[in-house]
């Protein structure tokens, strides 16, 4: 599938972090305020970001093993090492609750305590940069009142993540993309991973059944672009585990099976319809990013707890963000939940592939044979 060319990130300076009118605080309280953040530079900024990472690893395979990791990479996987020997210092309490062991908010007050330590240490030359980054590390890891987590804590890493590369702390290249991705991404799951179990975090506005995973989504757009171009392993080998942890696609789904039990069609059926109904890895990636724009980040209820403005300015621009590219060649047509899975326009032959869009509606995506 060729991709639209991407233009640049942009650059913020030092000096110009000095200048930048206000610390990122939660600004989103109605459905009006989702709309209008997507018109924002910060909301530019973070589609232009996830579509340089998703291009970045197109045909990279895990474990990813070059070791050429610039300071800024061996700096944030320090610091997520560290976060993680907290747990190891901060056992569980014995309590009798399903969801939310209190000894997480002992964790989550650590970090408060020391994020700005941790940051600091990590970029001691941007020190200006440490409260514009510092409520996105703090809301990355769950929420330390609820004891839960979900798609919208996974959002502020990636706008933590991009806040770094517009101040220059990671380069805008290619290779640190893949870092980020396959040795930064990967080891964040991971800490969350082992948060989520030693913790029991509750998932944070599970969808259930009819969402795409409880806690995670980012996982699912960056495996299937390492899919994406190659036709040796189909979209239905998902269906057959143990799958091998080459991608992050099947690396989140051996998570599912980890953590829930019972047919695969039944606990991620949104994920058993991908399987069954869409027949490429390039349909899966473009369907991905548009369930992501509408199930995540076009959610109130997800992204009213975020921290915006700052380096994320909270301005309108002229040109409309973009989150999605989709070949020429496909026709997206929204069909409910229990509409026709095939279509014929012009009398050509079609196959239709299925995706959620953001509606929760299933995304027909007709293409040519």
């Amino acid at each position: 599938m060729a991709s639209i060319p991407l233009p640049p990130l942009r650059y913020i300076s030092p000096g110009n972090l000095v200048a930048l009118p206000a610390w990122p605080t939660p600004k989103i309280r109605t459905d009006t305020d989702v709309e209008a953040w997507k018109q924002t530079r910060g909301y530019s900024d973070y589609s232009l970001f996830l579509r340089f990472l998703n291009e970045a690893v197109v045909g990279c395979s895990l474990p990813w093993t070059n070791d050429n990791r610039s300071e800024g990479i061996r700096g944030l996987l320090g610091l997520l090492d560290e976060l993680d020997r907290w747990i190891d210092e901060v056992p569980p309490l014995p309590t009798a609750q399903r969801f939310g062991n209190l000894a997480f908010r002992t964790w989550g007050a650590r970090l408060e305590d020391r994020a700005d330590d941790l940051l600091t240490a990590m970029m001691p030359n941007l020190s200006a940069a440490v409260p514009h980054v510092r409520p996105y590390l703090l809301t990355a890891f769950g929420s330390f009142v609820r004891m839960d987590y979900g798609t919208g804590h996974e959002t502020s890493f990636g706008f933590f993540l991009l806040c770094l590369i517009l101040v220059r702390f990671l380069r805008f290249d290619s290779e640190e993309a893949r870092h980020i991705v396959l040795t930064v991404f990967v080891r964040y799951l991971r800490l969350c991973w082992r948060l989520q179990d030693v913790y029991r975090l509750e998932p944070a506005g599970s969808h259930g059944v009819w969402g795409l995973d409880d806690s995670h989504f980012l996982g699912y757009i960056f495996g299937s672009a390492q899919l994406r171009d190659q036709s040796e392993i189909p979209v239905s080998a998902v269906l057959h585990p143990p799958l091998p942890l080459t991608n992050l696609y099947f690396l989140s789904i051996m998570r599912i099976h980890e953590v829930k039990h019972g047919p695969f069609h039944e606990h991620s059926s949104q994920l058993y319809s991908i399987a069954t109904g869409v027949a490429t890895w390039g349909k899966v990636n473009s369907g991905l990013f548009k369930m992501y724009e509408g199930e995540v980040l076009g959610k109130r209820v997800v992204v009213q707890h975020l921290p915006l403005g700052g380096i994320l300015e909270w301005n309108v621009v002229s040109a409309p963000p973009m989150m999605t590219s989709v070949s020429p060649r496909d026709i997206l047509t929204a069909v409910p939940w229990g509409g026709s899975s095939t279509s014929s326009i012009g009398g050509n032959a079609k196959a239709s592939e299925r995706v959620l869009n953001g509606d929760s509606q299933l995304l027909e995506i007709v293409s040519t044979v």
